[in-house]
């Protein structure tokens, strides 16, 4: 696995390249493209903690909530409560993994690749992306923790910029990963 540790900020993301497209499936019905669709809902939960954040972000930018306040929302968000229990998927210590890409990696994952060996380059590409969500992630606490100690203008403008980093990474990263894969979870994996 790569460490991206050192990767520059702005070269975190995950639309490099070209993303491989799910193979047509045929024969999906109504039920099992609806068992895909639940992947959906949970990115829903997801994006639900990012907008708290992001509305903490403003607040702090406009003067109203302090910084202590980022980093008690940061690491007690659902988010990252997943991120902590479930702990390292990537290889890197993080301390921050969510459930959904514990299960993504563990369970639906293999179960598609086992079941279906033309999606290989799409789960490899999903992987990848998993990396450098966990890399922002790690980058965001680390941030908050930094800011919390030592709140100053430089350490608010790092926290931002990581977190609308992390943000777009999440909001493309799920769209790709539900489009691409709402038809093969419904026919191939066995529970979601």
């Amino acid at each position: 696995m790569n460490d991206l540790s050192a990767t520059p900020l702005d070269e975190l993301d995950v639309e490099t390249g070209t993303r491989p497209s799910a193979p047509a499936l045929a024969h999906v019905s109504a039920a099992q493209r609806e068992k895909g669709r639940h992947l959906a809902a949970i990115h829903a939960h997801y994006l639900q903690d990012m907008a708290r954040l992001s509305a903490v972000i403003d607040r702090i930018e406009a003067g109203d909530s302090p910084p202590a306040h980022l980093r008690q929302i940061v690491l007690a968000s659902d988010m990252a409560q997943n991120f902590a229990a479930f702990g390292n998927l990537c290889g890197q210590g993080c301390q921050m993994l969510t459930m959904h890409h514990n299960i993504a990696e563990h369970h639906m994952f293999p179960e598609i690749e086992g079941k279906a060996a033309p999606f290989a380059a799409l789960i490899a590409r999903l992987r990848e992306e998993h990396k450098v969500v966990h890399e922002l992630l790690n980058r965001l606490a680390g941030c908050a923790e930094r800011l919390t100690r030592s709140p100053d203008a430089e350490g608010f403008a790092e926290t931002r910029d990581v977190f609308h980093a992390l943000l777009r990474a999440i909001q493309s990263h799920f769209r790709y990963e539900e489009t691409e894969l709402e038809a093969a979870i419904g026919v191939y994996v066995e529970r979601i």
